[in-house]
């Protein structure tokens, strides 16, 4: 019987969820990520390895956050060294006049130019020279190559890159990393990517001494071998939060609601996701750190307010709540690990959120006189800190989706992470949103996610003939038969062939030596606009952009042409441990106002809630003056 494990590793503690519903939650380690894998590892198996650890990581995300990444040096074309700096013409905070752009990865001198240019439509206006490249500096470690145009024509960027490589560099180049139009965006994104190469890869090669195999979640929701996860760490930056958005969603349409928003507030951070007709919002970019960051992911939305969330009055008196926070270590005040800065979990013991005589995995009880004594000292009170945090993550909840023209109140909310059933009763009496769901596991619920993501390839390639959509169209099939094989060859499928019939969404491999058939699912789509705008909408095909740009917009204009920009595919296989699959919780009727205290997280039901056992172990909570059915 193959041993399988999730893992998802948080900035206060690192959750494991074996395919038998075991689980263990231990405090992370950060200073040694891994270590808390290895922890966690021991508390669910014993001396035992795991066949298949399936993980989630922040060691990415972090290191980009506290810029503890690699010295990079970039190598653009000539006259464009100075784009990364130059950005957009946008501002992060457009009436403070004291607010910049985080400074860039790449200093000044480290930034080279290169000989040779390329038109729009990739062909050469000038031959590139690798020997034009100088000489980097001693201290630079690893290197970026981002040329004009190499998203549709790579040749002039594969011919430096090798020359790179000679050197004895580690070298990322944008065409394979992003591969989409939009220079800045792209030469960002692979500057990111070389920044984390170095950490990423060892700490990931690490991880493969503790498991016979090791797959990594993306951005994007699936899973990935570890080494192919190491060479494009950029991909990773929201690993974890993909996890639980994808547990968060089946547990919603399980219970009958394929509209919510997924709400996992942990230590550190809360992520919410909106969800319609079952699926996750995708995201074509990002930005973290505020860095533009262009590659496929889940359209996850993230503020700085966790349980371990340190709150303050700022120097005008006002209560501030995050985005710092306590983490792992010390952690909050209850905690007794040396902590002395009321946090958001200080506040929910003090106020009677969480039992007084609760106990935390790796910590033991929590201590709720220190915790009374931290929040007077700051001359803060629990319901003020509550309130302030409360208050910001309605925020996030309402920029995924009044926002963006969709009404909560026809939503359900998915509440888990450690402190997400805390607050879940009060952001929906806040939006007037009828249900909420706590799935099973909800406190190691990214972990479950991660545990049941499917093996996937998401590829996107730019598409320099806008107008030809019967190209695009056999383009898009030989991107999806590319992004199969991907699949197939993770899986450890050799010599075989494929037989792809598009309408049907699938593509079946058999292998040449009469082996088991593989099914690939496969979602293709384009990023389109009418000719001339400067945004695009992602619709499975050209025919479909009028009705998606009315649907988004308001308005369609049906004898304007439209242009494709860019092709998307994304093949996956299931997982052989969907969540669904998992042995349920057991869960009794419970009313408001109550706390339900379970190893992994701890549900606060609001008064004027009741809570009933759901479907998949779930708890689904409604007001008791009714309402709630989809």
């Amino acid at each position: 019987m193959t041993v399988r494990v999730g893992s998802d590793t948080g900035g206060t503690f690192t959750d494991l969820v074996g395919a038998d519903g075991r689980i263990a939650k231990v405090l992370s380690t950060p200073d040694h990520p891994g270590r808390a894998v290895v922890d966690g590892l021991a508390e669910l198996l014993g001396d035992q390895t795991p066949d298949v650890l399936c993980h989630g990581t922040t060691v990415g995300t972090n290191a980009l956050l506290e810029r503890r990444g690699a010295t990079v040096a970039l190598v653009t074309n000539q006259g464009f060294a100075d784009l990364i700096e130059i950005a957009r013409q946008d501002r992060p905070s457009l009436y403070d006049q004291e607010q910049d752009r985080p400074e860039p990865l790449v200093a000044r001198h480290h930034r080279y130019e290169v000989s040779g240019r390329l038109a729009a439509d990739g062909s050469e206006l000038e031959r590139c020279d690798p020997a034009t490249l100088p000489v980097f500096a001693d201290d630079v470690e690893a290197v970026a190559v981002t040329l004009l145009h190499a998203d549709v024509e790579p040749a002039h960027e594969q011919l430096v890159a090798a020359a790179v490589a000679e050197r004895g560099l580690d070298v990322t180049a944008s065409h394979t990393v992003s591969p989409e139009f939009r220079e800045y965006e792209r030469t960002v994104t692979t500057v990111v990517n070389a920044y984390l190469r170095p950490a990423c890869r060892a700490y990931l090669s690490e991880l493969t001494d503790y498991a016979d195999q090791v797959l990594v979640m993306t951005s994007a929701g699936g899973l990935v071998p570890a080494a192919e996860a190491a060479e494009r760490p950029v991909e990773l930056l929201l690993s974890g939060p993909a996890g639980g958005v994808l547990a968060g969603t089946a547990a919603a349409v399980a219970n009958g609601w394929p509209d919510a928003i997924t709400f996992d507030m942990g230590g550190t951070s809360t992520d919410v996701c909106l969800a319609l007709d079952g699926r996750p919002a995708p995201a074509a970019d990002r930005v973290v750190a505020g860095f533009a960051i262009r590659v496929p992911s889940l359209d996850v939305h993230t503020i700085g307010a966790g349980g371990g969330s340190i709150a303050r009055l700022d120097a005008g008196g006002a209560l501030v709540v995050g985005p710092r926070s306590a983490g792992a270590v010390p952690g909050p005040v209850c905690y007794r690990r040396g902590g002395t800065e009321p946090t958001v979990t200080d506040a929910d013991l003090v106020a009677g959120r969480i039992p007084a005589d609760a106990e935390f995995p790796g910590i033991g009880r929590l201590d709720v006189d220190a915790a009374a004594a931290a929040l007077a000292t700051a001359g803060l009170s629990a319901e003020g800190v509550l309130a302030v945090v409360d208050a910001a993550m309605v925020q996030a909840l309402r920029a995924v989706s009044v926002e963006r023209g969709i009404d909560p109140r026809g939503l359900a909310l998915v509440a888990f992470g450690g402190a997400g059933p805390l607050h879940a009763c009060t952001l929906a009496d806040a939006l007037d949103m009828p249900a909420v769901i706590v799935p099973a596991r909800a406190g190691v619920l990214s972990a479950v996610g991660i545990l049941g993501a499917p093996r996937q390839a998401s590829l996107v390639r730019s598409w320099p003939h806008s107008l030809d959509h019967e190209a695009a169209t056999a383009a898009l099939h030989q991107l999806g038969m590319e992004a199969a094989w991907r699949v197939a060859r993770s899986e450890g499928f050799g010599a075989g062939s494929f037989l792809f019939a598009p309408h049907s969404g699938k593509a079946r491999f058999q292998s040449e030596d009469g082996g088991p058939e593989l099914v690939v699912h496969l979602e293709l789509s384009v990023d389109a606009r009418y000719e001339g705008q400067s945004h695009e909408i992602p619709v499975p095909e050209p025919a479909a952009f009028h009705r998606e740009h009315r649907r988004r917009n308001g308005y369609d204009r049906p004898g304007h042409p439209v242009e494709v920009v860019a092709l998307r595919a994304r093949a996956w296989v299931p997982s052989p441990v969907p969540v669904e699959a998992l042995p349920p919780v057991e869960r009794s009727p419970a009313l408001g106002p109550t706390v339900v205290a379970e190893p992994d997280c701890t549900i606060w039901i609001r008064e004027g809630w009741a809570a009933e056992p759901g479907r998949a172990g779930a708890f689904v909570l409604r007001r008791t003056g009714g309402g709630g059915a989809p």
